[in-house]
């Protein structure tokens, strides 16, 4: 399970290039890079690989709290059953 979960890290760390782009950015990047300004090329596939990321981020953080909260009031019912 260990190896699952650091291979899953290994592969979200990893950055390649993004093709997933519309015709009319598509053509636009083409023009930028024949032109030899490579700048904005990286800039919308650093862009799209952020939008990417952001939700399962956002995801991540609140599954965090869940379980930290759970786990809180799991050990307040365990100490409450123990006093009795």
């Amino acid at each position: 399970m260990k190896t699952k979960i650091i291979g899953l890290i290994f592969l979200l760390l990893i950055s390649a290039d993004s093709f997933s782009q519309c015709a009319m950015c598509r053509a636009q990047l083409e023009n930028n890079i024949s032109n030899g300004n490579i700048g904005i090329a990286a800039g919308i596939n650093f862009g799209i690989l952020y939008l990417f990321a952001a939700p399962y981020l956002a995801i991540s953080v609140i599954a965090f709290f869940w379980f930290r909260s759970s786990k809180r009031n799991a050990l307040k019912l365990n100490k409450g059953n123990m006093a009795m």
